[in-house]
């Protein structure tokens, strides 16, 4: 019988720090919470709006600088999904030996979305 006492005490202490756990765990997130991220996108152009296909963008988080790319379709679109909010990152693109002006994505703007069209005098 005392066994069984100890066993349904030790039982309850756990189910006790579970949702003791679970209450932690639960509490509201923080504003800057990493795991939701950001969307980058826009289109790489030439002077007078036409999309330059097959440019390559280049990403750099201005923290690690780990640099992700990619290289536009024939519309001149380009998108990196899953950015941290928490990271600032610089972006350009390049396209037959030309480069755009690099810009720059702040942790401190909150948007979800941030459209960013990059400009390359190809002349």
């Amino acid at each position: 019988m005392n066994q069984r006492r100890s066993l349904i005490w030790a039982v309850t202490v756990a189910c006790a720090l579970l949702v003791a756990l679970g209450a932690v765990a639960g509490a509201s997130p923080d504003k800057k919470d990493k795991t939701v991220g950001r969307l980058l996108y826009g289109k790489v152009l030439d002077p007078r709006d036409n999309p330059l296909p097959d440019a390559v963008v280049y990403l750099t988080n201005t923290r690690n600088r780990a640099v992700k790319t990619y290289i536009v379709g024939q519309d001149g679109t380009y998108r990196f999904p899953a950015l941290s909010t928490a990271t600032d990152y610089d972006v350009y693109a390049q396209y037959k030996g030309h480069k755009s002006d690099t810009k720059s994505v702040s942790q401190f703007d909150d948007r979800s979305q941030v459209y960013l069209d990059l400009k390359i005098d190809i002349r």
